[in-house]
């Protein structure tokens, strides 16, 4: 029997897909003592089927306690005789450093994807944030290292909203994420170029195309300041564009992004439920159980 076990605060997506995927699924207790450590409690003990196969639903968004988490309960049921591990992280963290830029940097990429490979037998995540590995499997060597795209059903959202919409992406690295909803759309697309100053601090540069009168709509993988995405708004309505829209797979959003979002003049701000945020606006559920599904046979 199969089994997909969550955290209590990521019960309504987690249910999602345990529907789509036709799961029984449990939530998975965490108290917290005063000196910071965790106690969890899994309920498989519960479970009338003997579980031979753990599903654990955790998007890795504020990752530290949560990679604590993973590491106790994969120890705890293997030791509990469950044969299979599976883990659905559809944010996964510490992927964008893969080399060292100074030295004694730690490459938290390489770290982190041989701590999961250890507790895991298949991981499966969403646009992963991969610079120069050219597969997930580099970062986490896993058997099953699945990832899946956004895009697709970002565009499925922006078609809803808008009849002849322009794409834009706010840096080079958006391009294969832009790409894949304009092909879908059949609209134009456009790739701004970026020069990044500090965490905080970037320059945009738009394409060399009409910008004037159109409906606008950002597309990133990751919304985690927000300032990129403010910068190219801005730039963007400076052109003459009639309106700015944000579409993006993670809604990270820290500190006051969305704040510095609508000051820049955005209009609507669209995520996918694989970080549960506000702007959450498409379900993968449907895309998260058409990968999981043929490797519970």
């Amino acid at each position: 029997m199969a089994l997909l076990l969550y955290s209590l605060d990521e019960a309504p997506v987690a249910g999602r897909l345990a529907k789509a995927s036709g799961l029984p699924s449990a939530p998975y207790q965490c108290h917290r003592f005063p000196d910071q450590e965790l106690r969890l409690t899994l309920p498989i003990a519960e479970v009338a089927s003997p579980v031979d196969t753990l599903v654990v639903y955790r998007s890795l968004d504020r990752p530290n306690d949560k990679l604590i988490e993973l590491l106790l309960i994969a120890r705890h049921a293997r030791e509990a005789g469950i044969s299979r591990l599976l883990l659905v992280a559809p944010y996964l963290a510490y992927m964008r450093q893969d080399i060292a830029f100074h030295p004694g940097e730690v490459v938290s990429q390489r770290v982190i994807g041989a701590f999961l490979a250890g507790l895991f037998d298949a991981v499966i995540t969403v646009d992963p944030h991969l610079h120069r590995t050219h597969s997930l499997i580099e970062a986490i060597p896993v058997d099953h290292a699945i990832a899946l795209q956004g895009s697709p059903r970002l565009a499925e959202l922006i078609g809803r909203r808008h009849a002849s919409p322009l794409l834009i992406g706010p840096d080079a690295e958006s391009r294969q994420w832009v790409e894949v909803a304009a092909r879908r759309l059949g609209c134009a697309y456009g790739v701004c170029s970026k020069v990044r100053r500090g965490d905080r601090d970037v320059d945009i540069t738009l394409p060399s195309m009409p910008i004037a009168g159109q409906q606008v709509v950002l597309m990133d993988d990751i919304a985690s300041s927000g300032r990129t995405l403010a910068r190219a708004c801005e730039r963007l309505l400076q052109a003459g564009a009639l309106s700015v829209d944000v579409a993006v797979t993670h809604a990270l959003f820290a500190d006051d992004a969305l704040d510095i979002l609508r000051a820049a003049g955005v209009g609507e701000i669209w995520s996918t439920d694989c970080i549960s945020h506000a702007t959450n606006a498409i379900d993968m559920a449907p895309v998260l159980s058409e990968a999981l599904l043929p490797l519970l046979s």
